[in-house]
């Protein structure tokens, strides 16, 4: 290649690495704010979430498109071709991150009609945070290519695990105790399913940042604890 060329080369492959960033933010934000949505009992914000999922689908889109386009005109080879698969797969990882965020907001609306349980949505405010850190720290893994960033997020996939397995059980015994409860805590048990498979998200993202910086798959088996 000609100068030229490696530079416009380096300077795609540099803007398709600051869109995945970009994704990245916009996701956090979705997640943060849709647990707000229901630690507050927010309508608005819940309905503002659902909307905005919109732009992260139509990002994702186009990152899937100059992906495809790189490789089919440019022919990357060895670290390029990672690089440039890991930010489709974690751009695919991030739509559905936004796809749960919506799903949590959606849920809120209902809960937002019920009589308030407080205990319930602080402890979906605690996981919900919990859940954005490890976002936030796989994200900025990624933005800094640091990979004991990003294996730290890996390793501590449990954490989120005991969580919902702890919410689970604060929710039977709600429903147990007082049968006019059940919807209202169904619908929080799927929020914090939704959650944890945010933290299932921000494990895979992990993996293919471990895959973009060493060239392998990460293939030790997960730490993840039981749930129900």
């Amino acid at each position: 290649m000609n100068n030229h060329i490696v530079k416009t080369y380096g300077e795609e492959l540099d803007q398709l690495s600051a869109e995945v960033v970009l994704m990245g933010g916009l996701a956090e934000a979705q997640v943060a704010d849709a647990v707000e949505a229901v630690a507050r009992r927010d309508v608005a914000l819940a309905q503002s979430v659902i909307e905005r999922d919109r732009k992260l689908d139509e990002l994702e889109r186009d990152v899937e498109r100059k992906c495809i386009r790189m490789i089919a005109l440019r022919q990357p080879m060895a670290a390029d071709l990672r690089k440039t698969v890991a930010a489709m797969k974690i751009a695919t990882s991030l739509e559905r991150t936004g796809d749960l965020a919506k799903n949590i907001a959606k849920r809120s609306l209902v809960i937002a009609e019920a009589e308030p349980m407080s205990p319930l949505t602080r402890s979906i405010e605690r996981m919900g945070k919990l859940v954005s850190s490890r976002l936030r720290d796989v994200l900025d893994a990624y933005k800094s290519g640091k990979l004991d960033m990003a294996m730290a997020v890996w390793s501590s996939d449990t954490e989120v695990d005991e969580h919902y397995n702890a919410l689970f059980r604060e929710l039977l015994t709600y429903m147990m105790g007082d049968p006019r409860t059940i919807s209202a805590c169904t619908h929080i048990l799927f929020m914090a399913k939704n959650l944890e498979r945010i933290g299932d998200h921000a494990t895979n993202m992990a993996e293919h940042i471990h895959y973009e910086i060493t060239g392998e798959d990460y293939v030790e088996d997960r730490p993840k604890s039981s749930t129900f």
